[in-house]
């Protein structure tokens, strides 16, 4: 069982900006955060700012409490991970989890996560969305057991707990529920779903658990393939050994960066790259971006480690040889570059220095990078655009609000979160939600490319809702610099 530790306690109710002012402060003193909001939807400017977890709009001091008991017994628990346990449902989800680890039961908690939810929202309204969600909550504990507990997070967000001896296949069986249609309202909707699962180990709480499932909702979220995945064992310990051997992968040289083929589907060729992290650990072997940035958030090295790639990435695509010298570069900013004040000249004096085209440069967002500093991302992006570069948002349709992006920010490109793409060889519901963002996108102007296709099917059906580009392993995964050599070679 974990030692508790002290957790300060934030109320930003009423004091949005003088809450977060305090949270930098606190934070940067080394006190660990549980930040009160009035809105779980603006939770992220807390947690950027350096708070460890939120309660969104308790209903009274007793929900603070449990959030607080629970806070300081789960120590830096993955941050969506405490949204779904403030009140009774959290307090019992936690209480049955304690009882079947005191007693021996092999158990199970899988984390589950909807999509799409926003696209709803803009066909339907808000209360067909409230409806979805509570018809899902309802599969998914069908899917599992009649007894097992099913606790609601932030708007996309579920747990449940669940013994082990039923748990065979049981993400698989939840995302296979979910990817049914849902009738509600006189409408007929279709969710998208990912899944993480942690099976109880030896030494494990509840809270330890919660976190490796939640660990392994977000590996599932950033996946290309499949839409389930299993914690593997001694997680937290990992993670945590990684953060502690990341001080010194840079001055090693053990950061890479790969290139992965952007394809225009009308020729076929490959006119661009985006680049990727990976590290070449020397006892563990190639360990992928998500893992990578996981260790770096716990080292509290994000910042510097986005920088050490920026530079890198850029160094490396500048020396390229003549084969690659028509190549787009698509290079990735964090949610941390986004806050920091002056990077925009930072990041474009670095890109003068590597001696890098911004005329050939695209940087991208994502969702979670600019959900609640719009307004900072939109000056970002206006400034990087007006200097040259492109800007694109990444996994387009995956949050609540992925139109509300359209509208606001100055881009370029919308990238077609992999997910849409691998559904679009499914339902034909499924096809008419790519249509729909396809077609909103070129009325604003701007271009798409669709993540992820790993099939000629999905590609020709792409083609024909009048997607442009594509990247995915139908083509290539990321590649280092002579295999993409090779293959642009191979294309004259």
């Amino acid at each position: 069982m974990q030692a508790e530790r002290t957790v300060a306690l934030v109320d930003a109710r009423g004091r949005e900006e003088l809450a977060l002012a305090e949270v930098r402060r606190r934070s940067g003193q080394g006190e660990a955060l549980l930040v009160i909001t009035p809105d779980a939807r603006v939770a992220d400017r807390f947690l950027d700012a350096g708070a460890h977890a939120f309660l969104a709009d308790p209903r009274g001091s007793g929900e603070i409490e449990t959030a607080l008991r629970f806070a300081r017994r789960a120590g830096l628990v993955e941050r969506r991970a405490l949204g779904s346990l403030d009140g009774e449902e959290g307090a019992a989800l936690i209480e049955r989890l304690s009882a079947w680890i005191a007693a021996g039961v092999p158990c199970t908690v899988v984390a589950v996560a909807l999509s799409r939810l926003d696209l709803v929202n803009a066909a339907h309204g808000r209360d067909v969305v409230d409806a979805a969600i509570a018809e899902a909550a309802q599969r998914i504990g069908a899917a599992l057991a009649d007894d097992t507990l099913v606790v609601r997070s932030s708007g996309d967000l579920f747990l449940a707990a669940v013994e082990v001896e039923r748990a065979s296949g049981a993400a698989a069986a939840v995302c296979q529920a979910l990817a049914r249609s849902i009738d509600v309202e006189g409408a007929t909707v279709l969710l998208g779903s990912r899944a993480g699962v942690a099976a109880v180990e030896a030494g494990d709480d509840p809270f330890s658990l919660i976190a490796r499932a939640a660990e392994a909702l977000d590996a599932a979220r950033g996946s290309y393939g499949g839409n389930v995945r299993i914690a593997p064992p001694d997680r937290v310990a990992t993670l945590d050994a990684l953060a502690a051997d990341l001080h010194h992968a840079v001055t090693r040289g053990e950061i890479e960066i790969v290139f992965q083929p952007q394809v225009e589907i009308a020729t076929g060729r490959i006119t661009g790259v985006e680049a990727l992290a990976r590290w070449a650990h020397p006892t563990l072997g190639p360990i992928g971006a998500d893992m990578l940035f996981a260790a770096a958030d716990r080292a509290d090295l994000g910042i510097a480690l986005s920088d050490h790639i920026q530079e890198l990435t850029l160094a490396t695509a500048a020396r390229w040889p003549r084969a690659l010298g028509h190549l787009r570069l698509s290079l990735n900013l964090t949610a941390a570059d986004v806050a920091r004040a002056g990077f925009a000249r930072l990041f474009l004096d670095r890109v003068d220095a590597s001696g890098f085209p911004r005329g050939r440069l695209t940087v991208e967002l994502t969702e979670t990078g600019m959900i609640h500093e719009l307004e900072r991302a939109s000056r970002l992006l206006g400034e990087l655009r007006a200097a040259g570069c492109r800007v694109a948002i990444d996994d387009f349709g995956t949050g609540y609000s992925s139109l509300v992006y359209l509208k606001a920010l100055p881009l370029d490109y919308v990238k077609i979160d992999r997910a849409l793409a691998r559904d679009i060889a499914g339902d034909p519901r499924d096809r008419v939600v790519i249509r729909g963002v396809i077609d909103i996108a070129h009325a604003l102007g701007l271009a798409v490319i669709a993540e992820g296709v790993e099939t000629p099917q999905q590609l020709a059906l792409l083609k024909a809702e009048g997607c442009g580009w594509y990247q995915g392993f139908l083509r290539a995964g990321g590649l280092d610099e002579p295999a993409l050599v090779a293959m642009i070679e191979g294309e004259r």
